[in-house]
């Protein structure tokens, strides 16, 4: 278990009631979530290993994401000294809030502000990796004009390509074939796009969206990748109707 894990399962595993480390303040968690983290950020201040402390800050900014504490999250990104940990602590922000189901005006601010953070990156892997991941997150917020758009301004085209595919999966885990489709039509690209007709025709195969998943398959024009989808999805289907079929029989 790396020293981060033994922190917070340190910090979750308080008694309560728990003293803070100056003896100064008492802390019930049961009550009030919000002095864990007063000792969680305490700690992590402390920790001298910049690796370390910039995946601690990481966590801590994925649980207040969670927890729609979202303004202290993102100035959790500024403290952080790795460019790959920035970039997944952006993402880690930006899906943690995603399942919030706010409105799109919140959405809006949450996103302005990751892509801000975003641009402060100056590694170039690192900056276009966190656009991929502002992406993924508008996405899973249902937010996809915002996803195309934030793909659309990454320079890389093998990044961009990804994006699109990554905004595609998503979509379709959502059951959202058109915006799915339409992520891949804008990958400019015949080897990704196969690649992502692929992938995202297994999604909905998975989910049992038969016709979707063939939908999907059609646009492959690479005849092994778009047998390999169709044999996937009729695979899928044989295994769903033989199962029903032996639930009729018991």
């Amino acid at each position: 278990m790396t020293i981060l894990k033994y922190l917070i399962l340190a910090v979750i595993a308080l008694p309560l009631p728990a003293i803070a480390q100056d003896g100064s303040q008492t802390c019930s968690i049961k009550r009030d979530s919000a002095c864990a983290f007063t000792l969680l950020e305490n700690e992590a201040n402390r920790i001298e290993n910049v690796t370390w402390r910039d995946q601690t800050y990481r966590e801590i900014a994925k649980l207040m994401a969670a927890e729609g504490m979202t303004e202290r999250a993102v100035s959790y990104i500024a403290k952080i000294q790795t460019p790959d940990t920035k970039a997944m602590t952006i993402r880690g922000i930006g899906m943690a809030a995603a399942e919030l189901a706010w409105d799109k005006a919140r959405y809006d601010t949450l996103f302005t502000a990751l892509r801000a953070e975003a641009e402060r990156i100056t590694a170039p892997q690192s900056y276009a990796i966190a656009l991929t991941y502002i992406a993924m997150g508008q996405a899973f917020a249902g937010d996809d004009v915002g996803a195309w758009a934030t793909a659309a301004s990454m320079e890389s085209d093998s990044l961009r390509f990804k994006a699109y595919g990554e905004t595609a999966e998503i979509q379709a885990e959502q059951g959202k074939p058109d915006a799915a489709l339409k992520s891949i039509g804008m990958i400019d690209s015949a080897a990704y796009r196969n690649k992502a007709y692929t992938t995202v025709s297994k999604i909905f195969a998975e989910r049992g969206k038969y016709d979707e998943a063939l939908q999907t398959a059609m646009p492959i024009n690479n005849a092994y990748k778009k047998a390999e989808a169709i044999t996937y999805l009729l695979d899928k289907k044989r295994h769903e109707d033989l199962t029903k079929r032996l639930k009729k029989v018991e």
